[in-house]
């Protein structure tokens, strides 16, 4: 018990040391400033509905976004699949899976996969500006490995080292995150739930491939007039780092004849330290019926989100599409003699301009 709590201690210490660092790098002027932005997009339904807010009691595969330490909160194998339409009219969808395996007595497995499709561009050139000449697609794919465990009954914590994809045709580029994350979870019915985490710590990413290379004439002295090719080097870019802070609480209403609880109502705060944009301050709420039907609400805060939508950082306006509100349902239900669990998810983020980001995710608890 000495060895674990030891370190559950230095995890938090961590990572409270680096919130405490990054608090103060947490501003609207360095917004842009760093690349991998999808690193920063919640592929899940069920988070995602909440507005990020449960980040202290997030559970499964779909914790290994907010906070890792989650995914140790389960004993059955944790699989999710989700797909999510995002800024609804500029063809953007994105396509993520997990799954998460209990292994050992107190450890968890995670594995998940995100891909952003940006749809296809028309290809363009110093000498062709208005195309005709084909098009290309980006790629952006995020993969994500875990491990989490219990160090007590009220202790959990977990890293996750991710692996970062950016390319089109011809220019890539390649990287690499961790994420490390704590939950506490107090009370006498384990209803006072605490968590911290922080995220996309790596080095520099920078773009490469032949898409950078160009000709260029020899010196005049050559009578051929031969080019040879040179090589253009990109400027690297820091990732979007932050850490979370969250609480939350679970009201209990009812019991049935047993000791399950009919109706949990939770309430759930999180702030999030950006490195690179202004923080944030979110706030959920869900209800749910034993274990069948969820519904939740959530709101995501920054300075000027009730503005109109503003290109300069400085003026006080939005800064992101998203006007921050959220809401989410879910309904599951247990088939077979194993209680299989199955459960569809449906999300939506509201923004403007578009027409709000919806997301549809299939959950199955083995």
């Amino acid at each position: 018990m000495k060895n674990k709590s030891t370190v559950a201690a230095i995890l938090m210490s961590f990572a409270a040391s680096y919130y405490c660092s990054e608090m103060k790098a947490g501003n609207p002027g360095r917004s842009g400033q760093a690349g991998a932005q999808e690193l920063l997009i919640d592929p899940w339904a069920g988070t995602s509905g909440w507005a990020g807010a449960n980040s202290s009691c997030v559970t499964g595969i779909e914790a290994q976004f907010l906070n890792v330490a989650g995914t140790a909160q389960l004993s059955r194998t944790d699989v999710i699949l989700a797909s999510t339409d995002y800024l609804d009219g500029a063809g953007i969808h994105i396509s993520a899976a997990g799954l998460s395996q209990p292994v050992g007595e107190s450890g968890v497995l995670g594995l998940s996969i995100m891909s952003m499709n940006v749809g296809t561009i028309n290809m363009t050139t110093y000498d062709y500006p208005d195309g005709g000449i084909g098009y290309f697609t980006p790629q952006l794919i995020n993969i994500g490995a875990s491990y989490a465990r219990h160090f007590s009954d009220y202790i959990y914590g977990g890293v996750n080292v991710k692996l970062i994809s950016e390319a089109i045709s011809n220019v890539h580029a390649f990287g690499a995150a961790i994420d490390a994350g704590i939950q506490y979870v107090a009370g006498p019915a384990k209803n006072i739930h605490f968590g911290i985490s922080l995220k996309n710590v790596g080095p520099a990413m920078s773009y490469s491939g032949d898409g950078l290379a160009f000709e260029t004439p020899l010196p005049q002295s050559n009578p051929n007039g031969t080019v040879e090719a040179a090589q253009q080097r990109a400027q690297a870019y820091e990732l979007p780092s932050l850490v979370n802070i969250g609480a939350a609480y679970d009201f209990y209403l009812a019991k049935d004849s047993g000791t399950k609880s009919v109706h949990r109502i939770t309430v759930a705060a999180n702030f999030q330290s950006n490195s690179f944009s202004q923080d944030d301050e979110m706030l959920g709420v869900e209800y749910a019926y034993k274990t069948y039907f969820m519904v939740r609400a959530g709101y995501d805060y920054q300075n000027g989100i009730t503005s109109s939508l503003s290109s300069n950082p400085t003026d006080g306006g939005r800064l992101t599409a998203f006007t921050g509100f959220c809401a989410g349902a879910t309904l599951q239900y247990a088939i077979g003699k194993r209680k299989t669990l199955f459960g569809l998810t449906y999300a939506y983020r509201a923004t403007n301009p578009y027409q709000g980001c919806h997301t549809i995710g299939i959950k199955m608890d083995l």
